[in-house]
C-alpha cells in the first residue's frame, strides 16, 4: 500500500475545543481518527469496574470451559495461553466488563460529544452494535492482537460499525499502543489467516513497520472503521493495559458474515448474500429514531 505520511497530529483533535465537521472530515479521509481527552469523566468509575471484572473472572477461573477461541469463565472473560513466566496457564484477552455489567460503562457509550461526532459519520440515526468490549492486556507480557480488520470478524452489508476504543490508562510503545494503517479502510475485505489473537493479516504482508503507533493518555478515544487495518503489541509494562470500545452503525445495517477463525470464515462467506437483519441484530438507539421496517 503507498500512501503519503501520516503522522499523529493530522488524526488528532481535543475534546475540549471540539470541531466535529472536522472530526469526522478526519475520520472519512483516513478512516481513523483520535480525539484526545474525550472519555476522562468516565474514567474513575469505568477503572474501577474493570478492576472488580478482572478479580472476579481471575477467581472463576477455576471453572472455565474450554472453547476454540480459548478459554471462557461464566462472566463471559476470554482467556487465552500464557507465556510460560506468568505462574498460570491463561491470560486474559476479553474481559466481562459489558454494558450488562457496568453502568459506567453503559453511560459513556452516550457521551454526546461522542455522538455528536458520529452524527457526522453515520447520519441521525444511530445504533450501538454489541455489548460493549474490555480487552485487558495483562502486565509483563500481555497478549498480542495482530494487525487485522473487525471486518473479518464481523462484515456488514452496508459501511459497518464506527468502532470507538478507549484507553483507560496512559498507554505507549511499551504497554500496547494501538497501532493503525492510515487509509486502509479503502482497500476492502483482506484476506485474514489465523494467528495467536484469532483471525489476523498475513504478517508477511503486513508488518508493524508499515502502521503509525498511536500513543495516548487515560480518557483519549480512537474512532476506526471498520475496515481499517489495526492492531496492538504485548504490555511490557509492570501495569496491566485496559481498553474499552464501543461500536455503532446505521440502524439499517446488519453482519453478513460472522467469523472467529479462518474456517468458519470461509463458511460464513458462502451464506452472506442470504443474511437480512433480524429482530436479534438490532441493539439500543444512541441518537435518532428506527422507523418500522416490517419482518
Amino acid at each position: 500500500m503507498s500512501t503519503p505520511t501520516i503522522t499523529v497530529q493530522d488524526l488528532e483533535v481535543f475534546a475540549d475545543r471540539l470541531d466535529t465537521g472536522r472530526a469526522a472530515a478526519i475520520y472519512r479521509e483516513h478512516g481513523a481518527l483520535i480525539v484526545r481527552g474525550l472519555m476522562k469523566p468516565y474514567l474513575a468509575d469505568i477503572r474501577r469496574d474493570i478492576e472488580a471484572s478482572v478479580a472476579q473472572a481471575l477467581a472463576l477461573l477455576p471453572q472455565a470451559q474450554q472453547v476454540r477461541e480459548g478459554w471462557n469463565t461464566p462472566d463471559g472473560t476470554l482467556f487465552l495461553p500464557a507465556p510460560a513466566h506468568f505462574g498460570r496457564a491463561q491470560q486474559i484477552m476479553v474481559l466481562g466488563c459489558r454494558y450488562d455489567t457496568s453502568a459506567a460503562f453503559f453511560r459513556s457509550a452516550f457521551e454526546p460529544k461522542l455522538v455528536d461526532i458520529l452524527a457526522g459519520i453515520i447520519g441521525p440515526d444511530i445504533e450501538l452494535f454489541m455489548n460493549g468490549q474490555c480487552l485487558y492486556k495483562e502486565p509483563v507480557g500481555g497478549h498480542p492482537k495482530h494487525l487485522h480488520q473487525d471486518s473479518a470478524y464481523f462484515e456488514h452489508r452496508f459501511e459497518g460499525p464506527v468502532g470507538v476504543l478507549n484507553y483507560a490508562v496512559d498507554t505507549d510503545l511499551v504497554n500496547g499502543a494501538l497501532h493503525v494503517v492510515p487509509g486502509s479502510h479503502r482497500l476492502g475485505q483482506l484476506r485474514h489467516v489465523d494467528t495467536f489473537s484469532h483471525l489476523g493479516l498475513d504478517p508477511a504482508e503486513w508488518t508493524w513497520e508499515q502502521a503509525l503507533p498511536l500513543c495516548g493518555e487515560a480518557g483519549d478515544s480512537i474512532f476506526f472503521h471498520v475496515r481499517c487495518i489495526h492492531g496492538s503489541k504485548e504490555n511490557h509494562s509492570n501495569g496491566p493495559r485496559p481498553v474499552f470500545i464501543h461500536r455503532y452503525r446505521r440502524p439499517d445495517d446488519y453482519v453478513v458474515v460472522n467469523a472467529t477463525t479462518a474456517d468458519n470464515r470461509a463458511v460464513a462467506e458462502k451464506h452472506a448474500a442470504a443474511a437480512k437483519k433480524e429482530n436479534a441484530q438490532r441493539g439500543l438507539m444512541v441518537r435518532g429514531f428506527r422507523p418500522y421496517a416490517g419482518s
